[in-house]
């Protein structure tokens, strides 16, 4: 009994580890590469490799912050707080990408107070950014195989202490497939489907109405932080910080 449940758990370790070793041994190169420029002063040419990287779907905070600091010697201010925004989402405790962004938020127009999160809310995304999102999901669908193996113990075994050990033991990875299934989907809304937008745009009046002809409601201009609450056609609904909400075109900004 013990030593099937210890297989299990090394195929699951293994299959982990794997998947990640092949996801990043592709990017590796191009990073490293990308360090080389940088370190050179060629920051277009770093800037090339490192999105090249992120166009391929591949997300991690080391990557966005490399980015973000090609962006920054560039001059293309807006660019870099985008992406140490990127960053921030993926490892929100890295003093380096807070410090970065807050030095890259002095050179834009616009000063707004940011509503800090509650306590509950930025465990809850701390434990979700803890892990990528594809090993959140494999923990879950790994962890509910278990779980049916176990239930099939519990329910077949003659014996009373492998039935009690095998609904206890699933009770226990059902709870873990549970947990990592909606770590995954939080992961997932956090890097991948965020509601928050940098202004891209120099000048952006914020319209009462999802066409031109609404009345403007206040001006943004490049790299101000928003979040979007709604879509209809080529505008978005936005909210800044202090409450305001206006309409601007898609083309204006750029989703975090």
């Amino acid at each position: 009994m013990n030593s099937i449940i210890k297989y299990l758990l090394s195929l699951l370790l293994l299959s982990l580890f794997i998947s990640e070793a092949v996801a990043q041994e592709s990017s590796s190169e191009k990073f490293t590469k990308g360090v080389t420029f940088f370190t050179a002063g060629s920051y277009n040419e770093a800037l090339q490799q490192w999105t090249d990287i992120y166009n391929t779907g591949y997300r991690s905070a080391s990557l966005n912050y490399n980015i973000g600091n090609a962006y920054f010697k560039l001059n293309r201010i807006p660019d870099a707080i985008l992406y140490y925004e990127r960053a921030c989402l993926i490892n929100p405790g890295d003093e380096n990408i807070n410090y970065n962004l807050q030095i890259a938020r002095t050179l834009i127009v616009d000063r707004f107070q940011e509503i800090p999160e509650l306590f509950f809310v930025r465990w809850y995304n701390f434990m979700a950014l803890f892990l990528k999102t594809n090993t959140w999901a494999q923990i879950s669908i790994s962890s509910f195989i278990l779980c049916l193996l176990l239930l099939s113990l519990y329910i077949y075994s003659s014996k009373y202490t492998h039935k009690l050990t095998g609904f206890w033991l699933a009770l226990i990875f059902f709870t873990i497939s549970i947990s990592s299934f909606a770590f995954t989907v939080r992961n997932k809304t956090l890097v991948y489907d965020s509601h928050k937008a940098i202004i891209s745009s120099p000048v952006v009046s914020g319209k009462s109405s999802p066409d031109n002809s609404g009345t403007d409601l206040f001006v943004l201009h490049e790299g101000t932080k928003v979040s979007i609450e709604d879509e209809v056609g080529e505008w978005y609904e936005i909210r800044l910080s202090d409450g305001n909400k206006g309409w601007v075109l898609v083309t204006c900004l750029n989703i975090i």
